[in-house]
């Protein structure tokens, strides 16, 4: 059993992610994390350093790299499932669990968060929720894949098949 985790930046992927595979006697892996262990760069640094475009094609070749992994939560970037046919691949591959949140409480963790995302540094709160909203806007059809769909601000473990 694999499951992929989707879902908007902040809205809690990594950390419903080690709760899933705890109650699944699962591993976890996050992707984001994996990825700044094997290039030696955060995920803002890298966008910067090397744009985006280098940085899609290095996480879409991590994300095939689960492909032989079983019994394992993949908790993805938030772009992740809505590039280079990323979707599809996860759904080929495992289950697709998307965690589901509004603008307004992408925000509220946005702001409270220790962590900047790319690219919402250095935005005012008005910005960052325009900016929030358009984008989950894009992906959201994307996600919505998903054959489990969760509400992100407080996700259950034992709705998950």
């Amino acid at each position: 059993m694999k499951y992929y985790l989707v879902g908007y930046m902040y809205s809690g992927k990594s950390t419903f992610g080690p709760r899933l595979a705890e109650a699944r006697g699962m591993d976890f892996l996050d992707l984001d994390q994996a990825f700044e262990e094997r290039y030696h760069y955060t995920v803002p640094r890298f966008f910067e350093v090397f744009g985006e475009e280098a940085f899609r094609m290095l996480e879409t070749q991590m994300l095939h790299s689960t492909a032989e992994l079983e019994n394992v939560v993949v908790s993805t970037g938030g772009g992740t499932p809505c590039h280079s046919g990323n979707m599809d691949f996860i759904l080929q591959h495992g289950t697709a669990v998307y965690l589901q949140m509004t603008v307004d409480a992408l925000v509220e963790r946005a702001l409270r968060s220790r962590h900047v995302r790319p690219k919402l540094h250095g935005l005012p709160e008005p910005e960052m929720r325009a900016a929030i909203g358009a984008q989950l806007k894009e992906r959201e059809g994307v996600y919505l894949r998903a054959p489990i769909v969760l509400d992100g601000t407080a996700p259950d473990v034992e709705a998950v098949p």
